[in-house]
């Protein structure tokens, strides 16, 4: 390296700062423990991200019966108890991601999660993964921002 090279380097490394970011950690019990190594949801600023939920009934550690639809709602009913934990709600949230065990009930999780998202619905994407954990039939996950 030459001589001009090695002193705009130096620049640039002096000019950089070391940024720390506050995160929090967001947990309630109104929402199932999580079954990994993982929090249910992690706050950066006014950023919250939400792991994936699926459907287990915080109450009994089962997966919700009845199909599609009931583990729809059991799994929102979930992240909107962690929104709440930290402080949001689903009018906060702008991105969602939704995985099915299979594509053929895109329209009834669909139906079920519109009745969250009436008016100005997030972005989101809906794919078929290979295997949902416990065998569930979807999971959900977010990204909220605090308009707050």
């Amino acid at each position: 390296m030459n001589h001009f090279s090695l002193l705009g380097l130096a620049l640039l490394l002096a000019g950089c700062k070391q940024v720390t970011v506050d995160r929090e950690v967001v947990s309630t019990a109104a929402a199932p423990a999580a079954i990994g190594p993982y929090s249910q949801a992690i706050k950066v600023g006014g950023t919250l991200y939400l792991s994936g939920q699926i459907g287990i009934d915080p109450a009994t550690g089962q997966l919700a019966e009845d199909g599609v639809e009931a583990e729809t709602h059991r799994a929102l009913k979930n992240l909107g108890a962690v929104l709440e934990a930290a402080g949001f709600t689903f009018n906060d949230v702008v991105q969602v991601q939704v995985f099915l065990a299979d594509m053929n009930d895109y329209g009834v999780m669909n139906a079920a999660y519109e009745t969250y998202f009436r008016d100005n619905p997030p972005a989101r994407a809906a794919i078929q993964a290979g295997r949902i954990p416990r065998d569930a039939r979807v999971e959900i996950m977010m990204v909220a921002v605090s308009s707050r």
